[in-house]
């Protein structure tokens, strides 16, 4: 019998898993570790709560996890309620899918200031992660100011933008949807250090701006390479400057009849300007975020090189999309540029690997993480060799220490019993009102403990 512990419970989490289950079948026991007590990972606190389509990939994880092999084990933490040597000790593999939750930070004088956020904060605020749900960032200021160029930069940027009604049918919590609602913010600035050929924005993602009640996206024509340059681009990226090229052409449009500077679509009250060739360089400000000082770029080799032009945005909030890191265990290797666990092939050290964003780091689709899963396991099969198992003690080995420790982890029937609670408490047109507080959930998941 093999025993493998896999540490995080997202989606690299569940298709390495699945990929054991194939593997393996009746031969494999599978434990799912996570430090929230509630599993999914980036499903739950990554994806965009008006993104309902996307997160319904947990159905199929549930398949897997309800298997009479898989167990999940949430509420523990590696490297605090036990250590990575004592996983090895007990699991013949442990495989590290803790994702890479951490933002990578921009590096910038001022960076610190009130009001200024990395990607992950924010994304998880609105999402209803525990670490963030008391952020409080402010909306009372009229600019805001986005860094960075992919799909999470778009998924603030929506957000914001969205009025109250739009965000019918999604999971977005409470006290960021009161938030927003009262918010100040009629223009939005998206800063790209490099051009629109450079943007690793999908079309579905960039189309979905031009869908806004209240907003209308902007982009200066004379960012736009030459319409004969797009041929040489792939498919998609050819879709995503159709649709940077029909934002010019709307503004090019307004500015002939006279509105030069102002909103571009009738009845739409804020503006979402694409700023490109432009690199932070100082977030400015005392007591809190006033504004950021950019320097206009230009393209040198495909990288973006200052220019020693500069200008400054006056902004109350400024939220950095640039990226993200693992985060460290103790006594695991780990690759500072690469902001990931140093690894060859998903192999760490015998008996540890690692797979998804803790493996490759932050790229690549949810998708992408399912080869991944089948490929760690391949080599995990091969290391093991035909006999298989180690006789290591598996799950009644942690329930053992558990025991000893007073860990209170939770099961998936007892993850349940706390969806079951949100789906009850959520607001007429919504799935779900997340518990953005962990012993809320522990005392869903374990009412009798709470009782007694």
């Amino acid at each position: 019998m093999r025993h493998i512990a896999i540490v995080g419970s997202g989606p690299a989490g569940y298709y390495t898993a699945e990929a054991a289950l194939k593997q393996w079948r009746d031969d494999v026991r599978v434990d799912i570790f996570d430090s929230s007590p509630v599993p999914f990972g980036l499903i739950r606190t990554g994806v965009a709560p008006d993104h309902q389509s996307i997160k319904s990939v947990a159905r199929r994880y549930e398949t897997t996890a309800l298997s009479d092999n898989v167990h999940f084990v949430g509420n523990v933490m590696v490297g605090r309620d036990i250590s990575i040597d004592e996983l090895r000790e007990l699991y013949d593999a442990v495989v590290l899918a803790t994702g890479a939750p951490n933002d990578r930070k921009l590096g910038l004088p001022g960076e610190d200031l009130p009001n200024v956020f990395g990607s992950a904060a924010f994304v998880g605020w609105y999402n209803g992660h525990p670490q963030f749900a008391e952020l409080h960032p402010d909306f009372g200021h009229e600019t805001a100011v986005i860094v960075g160029n992919g799909n999470v930069a778009l998924d603030v940027v929506r957000i914001l933008a969205k009025s109250g009604e739009e965000f019918a049918g999604s999971d977005i919590v409470a006290h960021a949807l009161a938030s927003l609602e009262g918010s100040q913010i009629r223009r939005i600035v998206v800063l790209g250090r490099r051009g629109p050929h450079q943007v690793t924005m999908t079309p579905k993602e960039l189309g979905e701006l031009a869908k806004l009640a209240r907003a209308c996206p902007r982009v200066d024509p004379a960012d736009l390479p030459a319409l004969a340059e797009d041929a040489a681009l792939d498919p998609g990226m050819r879709k995503t400057m159709g649709h940077l090229r029909s934002f010019a052409m709307a503004g090019d449009t307004a500015n002939d009849n006279g509105n030069e500077g102002g909103i571009i679509c009738p009845g739409r009250d804020i503006a979402i300007e694409f700023d490109f060739f432009a690199a932070p360089r100082a977030i400015l400000g005392t007591d809190r975020v006033e504004g950021i000082e950019i320097e206009r770029t230009k393209l040198v080799d495909g990288k973006a090189v200052g220019t020693g032009e500069t200008y400054h945005i006056p902004a109350g909030i400024v939220v950095a999309c640039i990226g993200y890191q693992t985060s460290r265990i103790p006594d695991v290797p780990y690759d500072e540029q690469g902001g990931r666990f140093a690894n060859v092939e998903g192999r760490i050290m015998p008996g540890l690997y690692c797979v998804g964003w803790a493996r490759r780091g932050p790229t690549g689709t949810i998708g992408t993480n399912r080869p991944d899963g089948f490929a760690i396991i391949e080599k995990i099969d091969a290391d093991l060799g035909a006999d298989g198992g180690t006789g290591k003690p598996g799950r009644p080995g942690f329930e053992a220490l558990a025991a000893t420790r007073g860990i209170d982890f939770v099961k998936f029937t007892e993850w349940q019993k706390i969806d079951e609670a949100e789906v009850a408490n959520a607001r007429q047109g919504a799935p779900r009102e997340k518990f953005v507080e962990v012993d809320r959930m522990i005392a869903k998941a374990h009412p009798s403990v709470q009782e007694s």
